[in-house]
Parts: structure tokens; sequence; C-alpha cells
């Protein structure tokens, strides 16, 4: 793993347009100043004329700088058959490098991530992930391979990680379950990669944690993505970084919400929401689900210490197939992230050294001991026990002589019940994009 240093003095791009929001609003630019790109301050960009070009300063770091023409051919002119989906960033398509494109760059699939000019993100967004995945190098963090600044026009290309998201491998309905130990492996590399960030030279606050920023490569190896709205890290004496609140439904940890203090702790409160869907393999929000456990935080928290009750709300898919010391351990984890003391939440370091150990659990013999009860008490088994939490019968495919992994899937994903923080959240009214 590496941390590359980029000088500010060449990182003014020639492709960095007058923020016109700043001069409408004096205020604002007051706000901005406080904020910054890993050191950069956004008033810097915002007031920079062309300068030096991205290509250049950025020569060491194998970011490569695309023409717009590059990329059509890369993805066979954002062919509709190559599409992989969209985000609040902008539509995603894969594409593929042939190694005659340029020297240096080898042969590869990718995915090209458009900027939608009409959506919830923009030009700054673009400028962050740049900056933040041009210094940073660590397993658990996606690659970024490019860039295409031409005009209007702004993208990002990546390695191109085969199993998507973990959203999408969670929460797919009438698809074979991600197996237990699969789970623990997706929650020990996200944390790698959270750790890292937090532990780095200039330590960086994630700030949008979520089932969908995690993508997956075809070994099911975490690595975290979309560092559009990522921070630094408070530095010397400060305890936080103070911003305008943006974020996820249901991730963002309660403090950040109420005074746009913004720490390390934050992103541990997302991580134990996140791993608190992988227990459950529910959503941080569901309003399809009845009131009171719409929110799975405020559900599920108060029965995580409970080995009863926690074996209650585990995700019925697992069917009994994970070991009951691996699971309770799991759950504390979780538990203790969800603190709403940030002080009392573990560091993620403190997280990685916890969860390494279950890794060691083999749920196989988990699954020999549950088919063997289940055969046993059938004639026993009512309604209730072959229903969700929301009273719908889970269809139940899967063979235990099989692995889920060679099954086939043929059902489509559902739509995604995401929605961005505005400033017209229920959740609370100063909830603006920062």
């Amino acid at each position: 793993m590496t941390v590359m240093k980029i000088a500010w003095e060449s990182l003014v791009p020639s492709c960095i347009k007058p923020d016109q929001n700043t001069k409408k609003n004096p205020k604002e630019k007051v706000i901005r100043t406080q904020i910054s790109f890993h050191g950069i301050p956004v008033s810097d960009i915002s007031s920079s004329t062309l300068s030096s070009d991205l290509s250049i300063s950025l020569a060491g770091s194998n970011i490569h700088s695309f023409n717009l023409q590059e990329l059509r051919v890369i993805t066979q002119n954002f062919s509709t058959s190559n599409f992989i989906g969209e985000g609040g960033f902008g539509p995603v398509h894969k594409g593929f490098i042939d190694d005659k494109l340029r020297p240096g760059l080898k042969a590869q699939p990718v995915a090209v991530k458009l900027l939608d000019l009409d959506g919830s993100q923009g030009h700054r967004e673009w400028l962050t992930e740049v900056i933040f995945l041009g210094q940073l190098r660590h397993p658990h963090l996606v690659k970024l391979i490019g860039y295409c600044c031409e005009e209007e026009h702004r993208l990002l290309v990546y390695e191109y990680m085969p199993r998507g998201s973990l959203e999408n491998q969670l929460f797919r309905r009438y698809s074979v379950s991600l197996p237990w130990s699969t789970r623990m492996k997706i929650a020990l590399g996200a944390a790698k990669g959270l750790a890292f960030l937090h532990e780095a030279k200039k330590p960086v606050i994630y700030r949008d944690f979520k089932a969908s920023n995690i993508l997956l490569d075809s070994d099911y190896t975490a690595k975290l993505s979309d560092f559009g709205l990522a921070k630094d890290g408070p530095e010397g004496d400060d305890t936080h970084v103070s911003t305008r609140v943006m974020g996820t439904h249901g991730y963002a940890a309660p403090e950040y919400i109420m005074t746009g203090h913004l720490t390390a702790a934050s992103d541990v409160y997302s991580f134990g929401v996140v791993l608190l869907e992988l227990l459950t393999g529910r959503r941080s929000v569901d309003k399809n689900r009845p009131h009171r456990e719409q929110n799975l935080v405020d559900w599920a928290r108060p029965q995580l210490k409970d080995p009863r009750k926690l074996r209650r709300i585990m995700d019925p898919r697992l069917e009994g197939m994970y070991s009951e010391e691996g699971i309770q351990n799991a759950a504390l984890v979780a538990y203790q992230c969800l603190s709403h003391r940030p002080k009392a939440r573990p560091d993620m370091s403190t997280v990685v050294k916890t969860l390494e150990p279950l890794m060691n659990y083999d749920d196989s013999s988990s699954m020999v001991t549950f088919v063997y009860t289940a055969r046993a008490e059938s004639n026993e088994v009512s309604e209730k026990d072959i229903q969700g939490e929301d009273g719908q019968k889970e269809l139940k495919k899967e063979s235990s002589s099989i692995s889920p992994h060679h099954q086939k899937q043929h059902h489509k994903n559902h739509n995604k019940h995401r929605k961005e923080l505005s400033p017209n959240s229920p959740l609370h009214n100063g909830f603006k994009r920062a």
C-alpha cells in the first residue's frame, strides 16, 4: 500500500470551472474555506485560473488521462449492452482497454463512470475522486485507472469489479444468498479499507460508507469506491471537521446529522449499519416493512446482545448455516459500532482485529447440523416459520449439497430504496448537501 504526495501548486487543472455560487452567496464562500480536498481548500479550487494539467500533476501516480474518443472506443460508444448501472454520479458502462491503446497500459476490462450533468453530484465530487484515488493505493480501495476532462465531460475509469456492489449481491430477491463466510470476508475487507483511510499520514474520512459503495471482485474481495464525498480528517488539536451534512438515509451517524461534526467515528457508525445489513439481510431503511421495523438500527440494535433474540433477526436465507459463536461476536461488533456515543465506538483497527478470527469459523459444519435438525422437526414447522419478517414467503432454491457460488441467477435486481439526504430530509432540517 502506498500514499502518493502531490503538491497543490501542480494540481490546478485546466478543466476547473469558476464556482458561480460563491459570487452569489458570500456566506457560502466562508463555509467552503473550511472544507478541503486532502489539504487543498475548496475556495482555491473555485477561484483558480487555468494552469497545469492534471495529467502532468498526476504523472507519477500511474493515473491516465483519456480523451473522450478513446472512452467511446473502450465502451463501444457507451452501448446500452455495456450498461452496468447508475448512481448519484451518473451511468456506468463496462468497457475493455486493448493493450494497443497506449504504451504502459495493459489489456483489461474496466468500468467507465460518466458524470450526469443534471445529477446530484458534479465537478467538485469528480475532482475529489481523482485527487484522493490518485494518491491512495490499497488492496481494499477500488483502483482508479484514469479520467477524462474534456469540455463539459467528466469521466472516471476504474478497474472492473465483476461481482458488482454488496447492495446488489445482498438484496437481490429470489437469488442465492451470500453464505456466512463470504459475508464475513466482505465485512473484514471493507473494515481494512476504512482502517487504512483513518490511519493514513493525512487521515481521510470516507463519509459515505454504505452497501452500494462496496464493490466486489470475482473472489468477493471488498473494495471501497466513490470518494466524491471524502474529507480530510481533523489535524492538530481539532477534534472534528465541520461540514454541511451529506449522506444516505440510515447510514449517517446521529451526531453528524445533528451537528455536522465529522470524525472517523462517523465512518465507524456507518460500518456498523452495513455489518447489521450483513447479519439480517435487511436494508438500513425499508419503508415496505412494518413501521417499527423500517429503520434497521432502531429495530435491531436492542436485540444484538441477546443470543435468543439475535437468532430471530438473522437473515432467514442463511437457513441457520453459521456458527453461533461467530454471529454473536459479529453482532457485538455491530452493537459497539452503533453506539450513540462516538467515543464509545471502537476504531477501525480494533474492528479489523475482532473480525479476523471470525474468518476461521467454518459454516459448512453448521450446515450439516442445521439440515439434520430441520428434517427431524419438519412436521412441526409452522406457516410463520417459513415466512419472512414482513409476512412474505421466502423462496429457498438452494440445495445444502451445492455451493451457492455455482447456482445460476436468473432474476432481476429490485429497485433500490436508497435516498440521498437533502435539505428536505425528514431526519433533520439541517441535512444539506456539502
